[in-house]
Formats: C-alpha cells, structure tokens, sequence
C-alpha cells in the first residue's frame, strides 16, 4: 500500500453502519415520543370567564357650538379647543331642534354637551341652553 492511501478513503464502511444504526434508533426515539400521554388529556370542564358588557352604547362630547341647524351640530372641544366635531343629528333630535331653532336656536359660543352614538357618530341628546336671539 501506497503512503497516504488511508487518508484518501473519507468514510470507512463500518463507521458508515454505525452511523445508519444510530439513524434509525434516532428515528424510532422520534416515533415513539410523539405518542401522547395520558396524563396530558383532561376532563375537567372548562373554566368559564364573564365577560365585561360596556354599560352603555353612548358617549359624551362637551363643548361650544360653532354652527347649528336641524341636520347637523358642530361643536369645538371644551377641554381641547383644537378639536372640532360635527354630528348628525338623529331623528327625534332633529325634532327637537326644529323647536329650538324656531325660537332662536343655538348661537355662537353657546356651551353644550352632546350625547352621541360612537359607531354612526349620530347625535342622540344635545344639552345645554340656547342663547338669546341677536
């Protein structure tokens, strides 16, 4: 044999069958571990959690009236003058504020706090005094 020539052969046969003997044990280790336990299937009833319902379907916007008539209300913030909001107003306050506009109607700088719908953003109640007529 030539000098060198153990080094040229890379996998000798018998680590090539120790190798495919711990394959297939490593395989078999798989298999059988995936199998569930006993322990891990419950009967108990589910744990059942209350859930919280909002206590109402309204919110409150308080602020001065910029511009008001028998569709719509725009009101500026109170506590953040930069914010400004226009609601539509529903049916049974548009009646209302038929009545009041009739009368005079809400002025300029008149303080109000609306009650309104936060998913159609629709007036339901407007309260606060109307002003004088100028």
């Amino acid at each position: 044999m030539r000098a060198g020539a153990m080094r040229t052969r890379r996998f000798s046969r018998r680590g090539f069958w120790r190798g495919g003997w711990l394959l297939a044990a490593a395989i078999a280790l798989c298999a059988l571990s995936s199998v569930p336990a006993d322990a891990q299937v419950s009967t108990a009833k589910p744990i059942t959690i209350k859930t919280k319902t909002p206590k109402s379907d309204t919110a409150k916007f308080a602020g001065t009236v910029l511009h008001a008539n028998i569709a719509q209300i725009t009101v500026r913030g109170k506590d953040n003058e930069m914010v400004v909001r226009t609601f539509p107003l529903s049916g049974e306050v548009s009646e209302q504020m038929q009545k009041i506009v009739d009368r005079g109607g809400y002025q300029y700088g008149d303080k109000v706090v609306v009650t309104y719908d936060p998913v159609s953003n629709t007036a339901l109640k407007i309260k606060g005094k109307p002003s004088k007529p100028i």
